[in-house]
C-alpha cells in the first residue's frame, strides 16, 4: 500500500501508510486526473486487477499495481478550469487608466478594476471624486508597472457581448487573504496586502485579516522606496509583497519588513502550519521530486503535501536532469479548490518573491516567425518550439491547426520546423504564444496598434444597433460604423441596406490602442476617395486636396473633421463663391465635403481649409492636385539636375529635369562657401545647368533644394532624421545657420528640424556678439546635447573641440579642394560665355 502512495500522490496531506485497510474516495484525485477503482480487499485480487476509470482499456504493465512509468497527463489550466474565489499567481502586463491587464498561468488573462484594488483605495477615489478634487486622484499607472507579480483573486467569470469569455480578478487582500485568520498569522510568512493609510512613523496595510492590524515601519521600507519607487513614498492603493517579521496579541498585531534580503529569502515552512484550505500562490517551497515524466513531475513537499509541475513550468533544457529524490525550490502557482490539487513553477523568476519579471519578449505581437523548430509535442496540451534566437513559444492545441481533421503527431516530432504568428505573450511562462492557423498568419492585422487612422478594412457585419453598427474584423478586433457614417446621407432604416453577416468596406476613422476602440466610416466618398488621407497636422500641406466630413456648423463658418484627431475651419467666407448667410441652411454635421488646405500650424494644431477653392474645377483644383504629385516625386535627400529659369532676390527659380517640375534653390545654398554662392549667384544664368542638386525640403507646396556638398555626403550615408523623437544626445550632423540672435544661432538641418546652439555652445572662445562668429546660409557642423521630446526642443554646440572629427586633415583637405572646383565650374562657365 505503501508503494502505492508513493506511485500516485494525491492533493493534500499524504498519510503514512498503515496495516489497516484503507478505502479511497472516489474524489480522491490524483494531481493529473488519473483515477482509479477502489482497491479490493484480498491482497490476491489487489495484485492482479487496478483499473483506471477514464481509461478502462489501459492496464498495468504486468497486470499489477501501477508502475512510476504510468504517463502523466498534461494539465492546462483554461477558463473551464477556473472557479470563482480561485486564487492564482499572476503578472501584471498593462496598466490602463481604469484597470489593470493580469497574465495568469498558461496564457490565460484576466482583468482588475479600480474598484478591486483594495477597499481603502476604493474609498478615496469616491472621496476624491465626489470632491471633484480629480487633479489628486492616484492614477493606478502611478501605483503599478508592468513585470509586478501579484496574488489575485477570481472575481467573476462571464461573456462579453461578442460572447468572449471574460474573466475579472480582485487583489483585494480581503478577497486572496478571506482562508487567514488572526491565529493562523505566524513570523515568517509571506503575504500579500496593499497600503491602507499613510501615518507619522510608516505605513498601515491592509492584508484582507479581519481584526488584524499590520504596521510597516519607515526603516523597512526606505531600501524600497530608493530602488523601486523612484524615491516617491508608498501611497494608499499600493501592492506589496511582505514579510511577517512578529505577531503579537493573538494576531490582532502585525510587524511587517519589505526589504529585499527579508522577501527574497522567504520560504513556507512546516512550523507556519499551512493547510490546503489557506495555501497562498506565490509561497516559495523547498520540495522533493517524487516523479518525472515527459509532461511533468510530481513533487513532495511541508511533509506530506503533494503538487505538480507541468511541462509550460519546466525549463525544458533542464527536463532531462531531473530524478526523483532530487532536491529543488518551487513557487505555488494555484491550487485547485475542487480536487485541492496543488500546481508548482520552477522557473527561476519566481523563486524570489518580489522580483519583477522581464518585459514582454522582442518578438512583437503579429510578427510571423519562420523555421520554429518543435521541441517537444504534447498530445493533449500543444507544442513547445524553440526559435531562432534560442527562446521558447508555445502553440496551443486549437491553434495547431484551422480545421477539424484530426492532428497528426508526426507532423510534430522533434525537430520538425514550422511557420507560426505571434499572438500573445504569456509573462508567466516567459514566452511568446503562436499559433499555425492559416487565417492567423493571412490576417492582415492582430491587434489594435496595428490598424491606422485612414486605412481601409474589410469586416463582418455583426449587430445593428440604435447607435450604429458593429463590425468584427478578426476575432479579437471588432470597430463601430456611428450612425451617422452609415451612408453619405442619414439613413432612417439601415437595417433595409445592411444585413447582420455581411461583409462591408470601411475606412478607419479613429483608433485607440489603449481602450480598443475603434470607429469606421462607411461613406463612399471617404471610402473611395482617391484624394490625399489627412492623419496628422504636418500632413496637411497648404493647397492639399482632401475629403472629410462636418462635425459642427456654426454662425462663422464649419468644423471639419479629418483622420485620426485633426480637425479644421472653413471660415464663412470660404465656404462658397457666392456668399452664404446662414450656414446651417446649407451644410449639417456627417456631410461629406471636399476642401483645399489653405494654412497649417502643426505645432498649435490649427488648419485652415477652404471650400471655396475647390469649386474652381479645371483651374486652381488641378493644379493643386498637380503640385502635391509632383513634390511627392522628390522626397528629401534624392539628387537631381536642375536648369536654371530666372533669378530673384534670394535665389534661383529652376526646373527639376527630366520632368521640368518648378522648384527653387536659395542663394546660401548654392555653395558651402559663403563666398562661392554669391559668386555662382552672380554668373548663372537661365538656361544654365546644375548637376548634383539635392531635395532639401518642401515649403508651402514649394520643393526646396540645396547643392551644400557637406549636406548632400551626409544624405548618401544613410536615412536622415525626420524628427526630433529620431534624434538622440550625441548625434552629429551637418546644416546651415538659419537665424542669429544675440543669444545663440538657430541650426536648421533637412526635413526641417532646427535647433538652437545657445551663445556658451558656439565657439571654443568666449563670445561677444555671435553676429561676429557667423553669417546666414554658412554651412556649420553641430552636435546634440539636449533633446526635449515633449515640447520638441533640441540644443546643440558648435564647437570645433566637441564637433571635429579625427579625420580633420582630410576633411580641411576636401573642402579646400571643393572651393577651388566650384571656382574653376565658374571659369569654364564665363569661358563658354566668350568672358574670361
Amino acid at each position: 500500500m505503501a508503494a502505492m502512495d508513493e506511485d500516485f500522490p494525491r492533493g493534500g496531506v499524504q498519510r503514512k501508510p498503515t496495516r489497516e485497510k484503507v478505502k479511497r474516495s472516489k474524489e480522491d484525485e490524483n494531481l493529473f486526473g488519473v483515477h482509479h477503482d477502489d482497491v479490493r480487499k484480498k491482497q490476491k485480487r489487489k495484485r492482479a486487477e487496478l483499473i483506471p476509470v477514464k481509461a478502462k482499456k489501459q492496464k498495468t504493465k504486468n497486470g499489477g499495481t501501477l508502475q512510476t512509468k504510468q504517463k502523466i497527463k498534461a494539465q492546462i489550466l483554461s477558463f473551464k478550469k477556473l472557479n470563482v474565489g480561485m486564487l492564482l499567481l499572476g503578472c501584471v502586463k498593462e496598466v490602463t487608466d481604469f484597470e489593470l491587464v493580469v497574465g495568469l498561468p498558461h496564457g490565460l488573462t484576466g482583468y482588475v478594476s479600480l474598484t478591486n484594488i483594495c477597499d481603502a483605495y476604493t474609498k478615496s477615489l469616491r472621496e476624491q471624486i465626489d470632491e471633484e478634487l480629480s487633479e489628486d486622484l492616484v492614477a493606478l499607472s502611478d501605483l503599478y508597472s508592468p513585470g509586478m507579480v501579484v496574488r489575485c483573486a477570481v472575481y467573476e467569470l462571464g461573456k462579453t457581448k461578442a460572447n468572449r469569455h471574460s474573466l475579472k480578478l480582485s487583489i483585494n487582500p480581503k478577497d486572496v487573504n478571506k482562508a487567514l485568520s488572526p491565529g493562523a498569522l505566524q513570523a515568517g510568512m509571506l503575504l500579500s496586502g496593499c497600503v491602507s493609510s499613510v501615518e507619522e512613523h510608516g505605513y498601515l496595510v491592509d492584508i484582507g485579516v479581519k481584526a488584524t492590524k499590520a504596521f510597516l515601519s519607515h526603516t523597512k521600507t526606505q531600501e524600497y522606496v530608493k530602488n523601486k519607487n523612484q524615491g516617491m513614498p508608498l501611497r494608499v492603493g499600493q501592492y506589496l509583497t511582505t514579510l511577517v517579521e512578529s505577531v503579537k496579541n493573538d494576531g490582532r498585531i502585525a510587524q511587517l519588513s519589505i526589504r529585499h534580503i527579508d522577501v527574497a529569502a522567504a520560504t513556507a515552512t512546516e512550523d507556519q502550519k499551512w493547510s490546503l484550505s489557506n495555501l497562498l500562490p506565490g509561497l516559495v517551497i523547498r520540495a522533493e521530486i517524487q516523479k518525472v515524466a515527459c509532461h511533468g513531475l510530481i513533487l513532495q513537499f511541508l511533509s506530506g503535501f503533494t503538487g505538480s509541475v507541468d511541462f509550460m513550468h519546466m525549463d525544458p533544457r533542464k527536463v532531462k536532469t531531473c530524478h526523483p529524490g532530487q532536491k529543488v525550490k518551487a513557487c505555488i502557482l494555484y491550487v485547485q479548490p475542487e480536487t485541492k490539487a496543488v500546481h508548482l513553477t520552477l522557473r527561476p523568476a519566481f523563486l524570489q518573491p518580489g522580483a519583477v519579471l522581464q518585459q514582454p519578449s522582442p518578438h512583437g505581437i503579429g510578427k510571423v516567425l519562420e523555421h520554429c523548430t518543435v521541441r517537444c509535442y504534447h498530445k493533449e496540451a500543444g507544442v513547445i518550439f524553440q526559435l531562432a534566437d534560442g527562446t521558447f513559444a508555445y502553440s496551443r492545441k486549437v491553434h495547431l491547426s484551422g480545421t477539424k481533421t484530426p492532428l497528426n503527431p508526426n507532423d510534430f516530432r522533434e525537430g520538425t520546423k514550422h511557420r507560426c504568428r505571434v499572438i500573445d505573450h504569456s509573462p508567466m511562462e516567459q514566452m511568446v504564444l503562436v499559433s499555425l492557423k492559416k487565417s492567423v498568419l493571412d490576417a492582415p492585422f492582430l491587434k489594435y496598434q496595428d490598424i491606422k487612422p485612414g486605412q481601409l478594412v474589410e469586416g463582418k457585419i455583426t449587430s445593428l444597433e440604435n447607435y450604429g453598427m458593429n463590425v468584427k474584423l478578426t476575432h479579437h478586433i471588432r470597430g463601430l460604423v456611428p450612425r451617422a457614417h452609415l451612408s453619405d446621407i442619414p439613413l432612417k432604416h439601415p437595417e433595409k441596406l445592411y444585413s447582420v453577416g455581411n461583409l462591408v468596406k470601411c475606412r478607419v476613422l479613429m483608433v485607440n490602442s489603449d481602450t480598443k476602440k475603434l470607429t469606421l466610416t462607411l461613406k463612399k466618398t471617404l471610402v473611395g476617395s482617391k484624394l490625399s488621407v489627412i492623419t496628422q497636422y504636418k500632413e496637411a500641406v497648404p493647397k492639399r486636396l482632401a475629403h472629410g466630413y462636418v462635425v459642427s456648423v456654426k454662425p462663422f463658418g464649419c468644423i471639419v473633421r479629418f483622420y485620426g484627431d485633426v480637425r479644421g475651419l472653413v471660415p464663412q467666407q470660404e465656404l462658397s463663391t457666392h456668399p452664404i448667410l446662414f450656414p446651417e441652411k446649407v451644410f449639417y454635421v456627417g456631410q461629406v465635403v471636399k476642401v483645399a488646405v489653405l494654412k497649417c500650424d502643426p505645432t498649435q494644431e490649427k488648419l485652415l481649409l477652404s471650400l471655396k477653392a475647390t469649386q474652381n474645377v479645371g483651374t486652381e483644383a488641378d493644379g493643386f492636385t498637380k503640385e502635391i504629385e509632383e513634390s511627392s516625386m522628390y522626397p528629401t535627400g534624392k539628387i537631381v539636375d536642375v536648369e536654371v529659369l530666372a533669378k530673384v532676390e534670394n535665389g534661383l527659380k529652376v526646373s527639376i529635369l527630366p520632368q521640368h517640375v518648378p522648384a527653387f534653390l536659395p542663394t546660401m545654398h548654392l555653395s558651402d562657401h559663403v563666398s562661392n554662392c554669391r559668386l555662382l549667384a552672380a554668373r548663372l544664368q537661365k538656361g544654365d545647368v546644375l548637376s548634383n542638386v539635392m531635395c532639401l525640403s518642401q515649403t508651402n507646396g514649394q520643393i526646396i533644394l540645396s547643392r551644400k556638398a557637406a549636406v548632400i555626403a551626409f544624405a548618401e550615408q544613410g536615412p536622415m532624421p525626420k524628427d526630433v523623437l529620431e534624434l538622440q544626445v550625441g548625434t552629429q550632423m551637418p546644416g546651415f545657420v538659419k537665424n542669429i540672435m544675440a543669444y545663440g544661432v538657430f541650426v536648421e538641418f533637412p526635413h526641417g528640424l532646427v535647433g538652437l546652439a545657445p551663445k556658451a555652445a558656439m565657439s571654443d572662445k568666449f563670445v561677444t556678439n555671435t553676429e561676429d562668429h557667423f553669417v546666414v546660409g554658412q554651412t556649420v557642423v553641430a552636435k546634440v546635447t539636449n533633446l526635449d521630446e515633449e515640447k520638441k526642443r533640441v540644443l546643440l554646440t558648435l564647437k570645433v573641440s566637441e564637433c571635429g572629427s579625427a579625420e580633420g586633415a582630410g576633411e580641411s583637405l576636401a573642402l579646400l579642394s571643393q572651393y577651388c572646383a566650384e571656382l574653376e565650374f565658374v571659369r569654364t562657365l564665363m569661358s563658354s560665355r566668350g568672358n574670361v
